[in-house]
């Protein structure tokens, strides 16, 4: 897809206005302020991971908000398809900085065509996730991609294989892997103080999703919103406002299911737990909404939307020889009776991203793997989505992790990519 031109005012690089702007000047001291020397505790401007923003909307704001917060990043573009949201986010980073300095785009290509920023936060919706991280690494971005971070098992491959390829630090938006209830839920599976791991359980939502359309409404000027750029490599349908508003979800052309929607983070973790963060179970078997898995190492995971203690959304539950343990949102935690001195409250909850931008940051900065590194996001969502397919199918799937590939089975391996629209592409 060839990258727009960016068109850059002549101006203002122009020696000579500069040079006259600066005779016409009055005389006066020259003031420096100390935050831009690195005084008083301050990141020089030479010292900061510049940052710009890809489909900052709710999920992404608040994303945006932990990264404002880190002293030593400088966010310098939004870009959006709705005007409300580039305007929006624009206001937010020019209020911080107390200047109009955030440029807002339409097009993804002019922002990661800038060779001033570093980073970029991507929090569009789902099934953007995965081309514009792969556009952003050949472009030479580091990335922070909100979750679920592909729609199919070829988009995850597909990922996390570009991001390898060409350097990049990737963190996938699975905040609870640096939140410490979770954390210490499965340093307690890792460690053995659970015994030998029998059981794994993720918190999902119902798997079903639908093919309708909701009913055709005017289609907005493309200034206001660019609807066509909005649907991206999905299939063509009519305008309606409620999908722009968020209601997307459970629309088959556009998300990938309850599997996914919660599991990308606690399969992330019971993965995490399984020390399985290069590989994935090798059975799947549908019961109803749940799917019960199991690994090569012989330990199961169970993938099911009931039967929870009410410790929050995206609860997980390990079980060993030795003991159990589950976990919330809430931060509260609960334990086999042997093991209740273990566990400790959190007054984290599970949706804040702000130690996991962190993580991030040091990491674009040492360049070392963060904790939701590309491969173990491929991985923890390639069992999501053969769980899904498992399910559709409605029928035990065999799995190869070494190949990706379900075994003897040429129904389920035509469901691990979806056709994308033109001109879109892996």
């Amino acid at each position: 897809m060839p990258r727009a031109a960016i068109v850059y005012d002549k101006d203002m690089f122009s020696r000579r206005k500069f040079l006259h702007t600066a005779a016409a000047a009055p005389a006066a001291p020259l003031i420096i302020p100390g935050s831009a020397l690195g005084l008083n505790g301050a990141t020089p401007p030479s010292d900061r991971i510049t940052l710009g923003g890809i489909g900052i909307g709710r999920r992404g704001q608040n994303v945006l908000n932990d990264f404002l917060e880190q002293p030593d990043v400088q966010f310098l573009a939004v870009c959006d398809v709705r005007n409300e949201r580039r305007e929006e986010i624009k206001s937010l980073a020019d209020k911080k900085y107390g200047n109009r300095d955030c440029a807002a785009y339409s097009d993804m290509f002019e922002l990661l065509a800038r060779p001033d920023i570093d980073a970029v936060l991507i929090a569009t919706s789902d099934r953007w996730h995965a081309l514009i991280s792969i556009y952003a690494a050949k472009a030479g971005k580091d990335i922070y991609c909100e979750k679920p971070c592909s729609l199919t098992i070829a988009e995850s491959r597909a990922l996390a294989d570009t991001v390898r390829r060409y350097g990049r630090v990737f963190q996938a938006g699975t905040q609870r892997r640096n939140i410490s209830n979770f954390v210490l839920a499965v340093e307690m599976a890792r460690s053995g103080k659970l015994g030998k791991l029998t059981t794994l359980h993720a918190n999902t939502l119902d798997p079903r999703t639908t093919h309708d359309w909701l009913p055709p409404e005017p289609e907005p000027p493309k200034q206001l919103v660019d609807w066509d750029r909005w649907l991206g490599p999905a299939p063509w349908r009519p305008y309606n406002s409620a999908y722009i508003a968020g209601r997307w979800r459970g629309f088959w052309d556009l998300h990938g299911g309850g599997i996914l929607e919660w599991g990308a983070h606690t399969v992330d973790l019971c993965q995490w737990a399984n020390n399985a963060d290069d590989t994935t179970p090798v059975e799947y078997t549908p019961q109803g909404n749940h799917v019960v898995c199991r690994y090569a190492n012989g330990v199961n995971l169970v993938m099911r939307d009931t039967g929870w203690m009410g410790l929050g959304t995206c609860s997980i539950r390990f079980e060993g020889d030795a003991g159990w343990v589950e976990t919330g949102d809430t931060g509260k935690m609960e334990a086999s009776e042997n093991l209740r001195g273990e566990i400790q409250l959190t007054t984290m909850p599970g949706t804040r991203a702000l130690n996991h931008v962190r993580d991030f940051l040091d990491c674009v900065r040492s360049r070392r793997q963060p904790r939701s590194h590309e491969e173990a996001t491929a991985r923890a969502h390639i069992a999501c989505h053969a769980a899904y397919i498992a399910w559709q199918l409605g029928r035990t799937l065999r799995w190869d992790p070494v190949r990706e590939e379900f075994v003897d089975d040429d129904q389920a391996n035509r469901m691990r990519s979806r056709a994308m629209r033109e001109p879109w592409r892996i």
